[in-house]
């Protein structure tokens, strides 16, 4: 076959390949960058955990949680992509957790407000510079960021509001 007719037939017919062939090869800090993001999230999801265990199933924590492991799960499959281990939340019910979490639910709702500040920031500063070359993984960062800026924080801050 010659290179004119081959080169016809890879644009017409779809090559299945897996995503992290697409996506090129993950460097270092784009690596790191994914595993710092887990590893926020995962922080997230036990304090808020915590949080609930000391308190019962309040707003907003009670939605929030549910935000973070779904965000947690979009940085797995992103990990997935390029074959990295993901490791599991071995923060949730850790002795550490449930000290961190204070004496009332207007001062947990406050921690929430810094948290979710620092996430957004940690995403926008040190995170999607990481990752730049990777749309696929800068996309799913920016959507964290701005559920953290959009979403969480408004919903922390009513909390504090009311507590």
């Amino acid at each position: 076959m010659n290179k004119t007719i081959s080169a016809l037939i890879l644009a017409v017919v779809p090559v299945a390949l897996p995503l992290s062939a697409v996506a090129g090869a993950l460097e270092k800090p784009a690596e790191a960058a994914l595993q710092r993001a887990l590893e926020d999230e995962y922080h997230a999801e036990a304090f808020y955990d915590a949080v609930m265990a000391k308190f019962g199933e309040v707003r907003p924590f009670v939605n929030i949680i549910e935000a973070e492991r779904r965000h947690a799960s979009m940085l797995a499959d992103a990990m997935k992509t390029y074959d990295l281990n993901v490791p599991k939340n071995r923060q949730i019910g850790s002795a550490e957790m449930k000290a961190a979490v204070p004496a009332t639910l207007g001062e947990a709702c406050r921690m929430g407000v810094a948290a979710e500040i620092a996430n957004r920031d940690l995403y926008r500063k040190e995170l999607l510079p990481a990752v730049t070359g990777h749309a696929d993984i800068a996309t799913v960062f920016e959507r964290l960021s701005a559920a953290s800026d959009n979403n969480h924080l408004p919903a922390f801050q009513r909390c504090v509001a009311r507590n």
